[in-house]
């Protein structure tokens, strides 16, 4: 008595499958939290929950890498685009850049702080334009 094990599917069919189910199931996560922040900011509710809420359900799904890879299938800016929001360096700048102006703020220093953090988006635009430059030249 011989068992026969059942045949494979092909490799396009069960990517094709899986795909397909991501799309049919990250789509409608994805508007949904848009609808969830768009109906939070008319009600009023406080902003962290409205970003805590999505930040978790966007990390536990996989939403936002879903979003990141479907921004990178654009021919030419795509991939571009992708690399430069995954470049740590300007995720650290960034968050640098609001703890200081926390702190900054609290000790009254607002002025200052607008300053610097129109410096520090300057600084980082320019990054971002030179990255950019850089890959077509």
């Amino acid at each position: 008595m011989s068992i026969v094990p059942p045949e494979p599917e092909s490799f396009t069919e069960r990517s094709t499958n899986r795909s397909w189910r991501q799309w049919q199931v990250m789509m409608p996560l994805l508007l949904g939290l848009v609808g969830f922040i768009y109906i939070g900011y008319l009600l009023d509710w406080n902003a962290r929950v409205i970003a805590g809420v999505t930040l978790l359900i966007g990390m536990l799904s996989g939403v936002f890498a879903w979003l990141l890879s479907l921004i990178g299938l654009m021919p030419l800016v795509g991939p571009l685009v992708v690399k430069v929001l995954s470049f740590s360096f300007i995720w650290l700048l960034n968050a640098v850049g609001y703890l200081i102006s926390f702190i900054a703020i609290r000790r009254g220093y607002s002025k200052d702080v607008l300053t610097y953090r129109g410096l520090t988006i300057a600084l980082m635009i320019g990054i971002v334009i030179g990255y950019i430059v850089a890959q077509y030249l």
